[in-house]
């Protein structure tokens, strides 16, 4: 049985990782996840799979020698899927220490840590063993409108404190395989959607705000270019390429899906309109007259567009679901997740993990 160390996965596309596995392989394979639980980690995500007997839950800091250190001495780690990372660019631009304590350090410990596991005497490493981490396009900072696309020998040249502190960590990882040729790759991904995303984030923001008849906040003029992937679609392709990615290579994981983020909220808006049952309160609620302009983000990257053709050629991934197929996919989650919502919005979900585990 092939164990897996997922770090991060309470947070959304780590969550969604952990379900999918699960459906795909079953009892076949172990999966241990270690998260410390931030605001954006929620274990409510991961009702479904907490009793299972190859399910681990660990709450521990990546930044935490100790504690990751002790994780590798007491199991047999295989694969360590390396999600855990500070995410939101509006947080990095107010206090951007943390992201690098996180984001640069903790990958650090985490390499360091399985390096230690898994290196032989002789300066190799163990067969069969592959640490995957899990970046972001904004590393490459921004393009055009028009023009080309990300690829994987895009010079990189992030523009926030979050995408610095993201690319930090990707030189990191490459480091230790041209230094050590310790057994990696890197996926950098286009913008994800999908069940279980915190509501700072553009798409669940949106609906939770037009469900309520609150306003809709657009940065800008609202015409900022970002490429959506179903996050389905992204855990696929990272299980296809811890399963058949080339030992030391970046794969850029992209959707096709490019829309302006003022399309973006009126594509929610008019499925919304579409969905609701019209006896149901909250149509009267939803309405294109609640999108506000804001001043624009400091230093918003204007266009994000990856090219995916690397993956698609060497692995045979390509994303599967349309963005129309999958918003309305995503609204119905919401629909049908509205404790979770609630939960998420007052903070309530923060004491899942008193309930489940603390008080045990």
């Amino acid at each position: 049985m092939r164990t897996y160390l997922v770090t991060g996965g309470a947070g959304f596309i780590g969550s969604n990782y952990i379900h999918y596995m699960f459906r795909k392989y079953g009892d076949e394979i172990r999966i241990i996840n270690v998260d410390a639980l931030t605001y954006a980690g929620n274990l409510e995500n991961l009702k479904d799979v907490e009793n299972r007997e190859n399910y681990t839950f660990i709450k521990a800091d990546i930044r935490d020698r100790e504690a990751i250190e002790k994780i590798f001495e007491e199991n047999d780690i295989d694969r360590v899927v390396h999600f855990a990372a500070e995410s939101h660019v509006d947080r990095s631009i107010r206090n951007p220490e943390i992201f690098v304590e996180t984001n640069v350090l903790g990958t650090l410990v985490m390499l360091n840590a399985a390096k230690k596991a898994w290196e032989l005497p002789d300066g190799s490493f163990k067969e069969d063993k592959k640490f995957l981490h899990v970046s972001t396009d904004e590393v490459y900072g921004s393009l055009e409108e028009g023009d080309t696309y990300f690829y994987e020998t895009t010079p990189i040249d992030p523009h926030s404190p979050y995408s610095a502190s993201k690319a930090s960590s990707d030189m990191l990882v490459k480091a230790y395989w041209d230094t050590y040729h310790f057994p990696m790759n890197i996926t950098n991904c286009s913008n994800n959607y999908g069940p279980y995303q915190f509501p700072e984030k553009l798409i669940p923001l949106i609906i939770n705000n037009a469900l309520q008849g609150k306003k809709l906040p657009v940065y800008g003029d609202g015409k900022n270019v970002r490429d959506w992937l179903y996050v389905d679609d992204h855990a696929k392709a990272i299980d296809m390429v811890q399963e058949k990615g080339r030992l030391g290579e970046r794969y850029n994981i992209g959707g096709h899906n490019e829309k302006q983020n003022i399309e973006i909220i009126n594509i929610i808006l008019e499925t919304l309109q579409e969905m609701l049952p019209d006896d149901d309160p909250r149509k009267k609620l939803v309405s294109k007259d609640l999108i506000t302009y804001v001043t624009d983000r400091k230093g918003h990257d204007r266009r994000y567009a990856i090219a995916p053709d690397k993956i698609k050629k060497e692995i045979g991934w390509y994303p599967e679901t349309m963005f129309k197929d999958g918003i309305r996919l995503t609204i119905q989650w919401y629909f049908e997740h509205e404790d979770w919502m609630k939960n998420v919005t007052s903070g309530d979900y923060q004491k899942y993990y008193q309930d489940m585990y603390q008080d045990k």
